[in-house]
Order: structure tokens, then sequence, then C-alpha cells
């Protein structure tokens, strides 16, 4: 692994709410490499969830430089950093978001929609990432039918159906039972070993975050620990 799918230099981020200024990351370096699954831990209000959403292009640095999948994200306006996004970045959050009203097949489907696809491509495709996820045999199982494990599994392969870069998780496993957790990180840790997805598993989970190769410690915007976890 030596191309660095994820590079953050100097970053600084500052939320200004009324006449307060809150800095949430300061001058932060990071470097995630090509096919590796690194877990972010520290305590709330750390920046953790922050670094997700500037790496994700869902916000703004305030200074520094930051690069994802070969992109710097900085100089690109709204309708390309959301382009970008659409194919370059999966995204699984704690609470599903799935459409209720939709079957899993077709919420997996949904990233798709604008793409350059034919419906029976896009189909092919969302079958194929249910496949994956060992939910084949859900697809039109609608959420409220669905355990809550098997929920985010769908999250995770609608995050992954349109094959991006990389893969985004913010306390994927928060809303589980710890089984069902277990199960969701080793799909995700899965994903990494047999496909080489790029992950960031932002968590408080401790058990959670064994599932990685490498454990940052995020503490008021400044990485403190680095620790590196074997794979039987």
């Amino acid at each position: 692994m030596t191309e660095a799918a994820v590079r953050l230099e100097g970053v600084s981020k500052t939320y200004h709410r009324g006449g307060e200024s809150l800095r949430v990351l300061a001058g932060l370096d990071l470097e995630v490499a090509s096919g590796e699954f690194l877990a972010l831990m520290g305590p709330s209000g750390s920046g953790k969830s922050t670094l997700l959403n500037l790496v994700g292009g869902l916000d703004r640095i305030d200074a520094g430089r930051i690069a994802v999948a070969g992109q710097e994200l900085s100089g690109l306006t709204e309708s390309a950093l959301a382009r970008w996004r659409s194919r370059s970045v999966g995204f699984v959050f704690q609470g599903f978001n799935l459409i209720p009203v939709l079957s899993a097949l077709e919420n997996v489907e949904l990233p798709l929609v604008l793409a350059p696809l034919s419906r029976k491509q896009r189909r092919e495709h969302a079958e194929y990432a249910l496949e994956l996820v060992g939910l084949a045999d859900r697809a039109s199982h609608r959420p409220a039918q669905l355990s809550g494990g098997q929920e985010q599994r769908v999250a995770i392969a609608r995050a992954i159906v349109s094959d991006p870069a990389v893969l985004l998780a913010d306390e994927p496993t928060g809303d589980l039972d710890r089984a069902s957790a277990e199960s969701v990180m080793e799909l995700m840790e899965r994903l990494n070993r047999e496909l080489e997805k790029t992950i960031l598993v932002v968590t408080h989970d401790g058990r959670a975050a064994e599932h990685a190769g490498r454990v940052l410690h995020l503490d008021k915007g400044v990485m403190e620990t680095v620790t590196e976890t074997i794979k039987s």
C-alpha cells in the first residue's frame, strides 16, 4: 500500500456560532494508504465526525490541503464536488438512512439513478451489492421487515454499489446490538480484505475498532496515538 487514498496537510476547521468560535481541527496531518482500513476514535467533540465530513466532501476546510482519491477538494465548485462525491466516496451512517417505502434492492439502487447506466444495469449492480453483503434473499424486503443489522448491511450495499474509491462510516455500529455490530464490522473487514476497499471508520466502540488495521485517537482536533492491530 504505497499510494495515499486520503491526504490531509495542515487542515484546520473552525465553526462560528453566534459570537463564538469553536476550533475543531488544528493543523491536522493525516495520510490513509490505498486499501487501508483505518479506525478513528476519540471522545465526543474531538473532531472525528468533522474529519469524516471533510474527507467526504460534505464540508469545507478553512486552511490546509485535502486530497481524496487523487482529487484536491479545495478548488472544486459545489456542483463539481457533488459529482466527485457521487462516484468516489460511499457513506455509511449510524442511523441507516434507508427510504422506508422502498425495498432493499431499490434503496441500494438509488445512488445509480443519475449514473449513465440502463435500468437493467442499475438493477444488476444493486443485486450484486446485496449479494456481497449477504442479503440477496432480502432484496424485496422493506426496511421495517429487516433487523437493525440487516438494515445496516443494506446501507453498506448502497454505499459500495457505485464502486467508490473510499468508504466512510460514522458510528456504523452505534444503533446495533453486540452480535449485529460484530457481524457488520466483519463485513467491512471482508470488503477491505477481498475488494481492497479503503475504509475510514469513526467509532466509540473499541471492539469495532479492533477490526481495523490501524487505529488513530483524536482529541481536541489533534492526533494522539497510533495503534497497529494484527490480524490472525
